[in-house]
């Protein structure tokens, strides 16, 4: 398998990136390949028509920005970290141009990865490949979040938020927040809670078929507008809630797609990266 043509997104906010970037477009074009650099637009990535491979030069937040603004076309997405960890990214700096001679030759494979897609009171739909977080803002105090699980109720939480994850997030903000690290290619969905008040309180794995429902609760001593969170997909800007509140979480139909090039597995990727 050959990709024919390219396209590149370039985080401009890391250091040294134009130039690397320009070097990235002279090399492809100078094995005969075209690749053109995405122009941004109201904040997105604007990807042309008839790319096969998306090349991503940033950390792993530029490949969750770029997954968005693919918007369910299956374009594989090869990452060049120039970040810190780099979790989803393949190449690293140093071995750009050795990794992209790889991909131009066809030596490379094609992973999935399942995404969420959330649905708000408001009608509106988001989508995540790491983690929908809900989450307290701007109250002092910690906030009751009831969980349902296909319409049935599981358990309210008393904590700072909730973190549905994907297998891909495990190893982000779930992680951070005591999670457990799932194998990135599992089909499954995680619940993670932020600081919860009960020391005893986990997370829960769930099957990724399941429907999951996050209510912000009603405090009976507080007015509706006084307790305030927010629903957040990858970090992007949020949804605002209030008490009562609540947000649908599911496995969405699209998926992502990550070039790989080789066939280290995930343990050794996960002991390389965390020393």
């Amino acid at each position: 398998m050959l990709f024919h043509d390219y396209a590149l997104v370039v985080n401009k906010e890391k250091e040294g990136t134009a130039q690397l970037g320009e070097e990235i477009l002279r090399f492809i074009r100078e094995k005969g390949f075209p690749c053109e650099l995405c122009a941004a637009e109201n904040g997105r990535s604007r990807i042309p028509d008839g790319t096969d491979c998306l090349l991503v030069l940033g950390g792993d937040g530029t490949v969750l920005r770029a997954a968005r603004d693919l918007n369910g076309r299956d374009i594989p997405i090869l990452g060049i970290n120039l970040g810190t960890l780099g979790y989803l990214t393949e190449i690293e700096r140093d071995k750009w141009e050795s990794g992209l001679t790889h991909v131009l030759s066809g030596n490379f494979g094609i992973e999935e990865r399942m995404m969420l897609k959330g649905f708000d009171a408001a009608g509106g739909v988001h989508y995540a490949l790491n983690d929908a977080v809900i989450a307290r803002t701007g109250t002092p105090h910690m906030v009751t979040y009831n969980v349902y699980i296909g319409g049935q109720f599981l358990n309210a939480f008393r904590a700072d938020g909730m973190i549905i994850s994907t297998p891909t997030g495990s190893t982000a903000y779930n992680l951070s927040a005591g999670g457990p690290i799932v194998e990135p290619s599992a089909q499954m969905i995680l619940i993670t809670p932020i600081c919860p008040h009960t020391l005893g309180t986990r997370s829960i794995v769930l099957s990724a078929e399941e429907e999951i429902e996050v209510e912000v609760s009603k405090d009976e001593s507080a007015s509706r507008d006084s307790i305030e969170a927010e629903a957040s997909f990858d970090g992007n800007p949020g949804v605002r809630m209030c008490a009562g509140d609540r947000i649908g979480i599911r496995k969405a139909g699209r998926r992502a797609l990550l070039v790989r090039l080789s066939r280290t597995s995930f343990l050794e990727v996960l002991h390389r990266k965390m020393n």
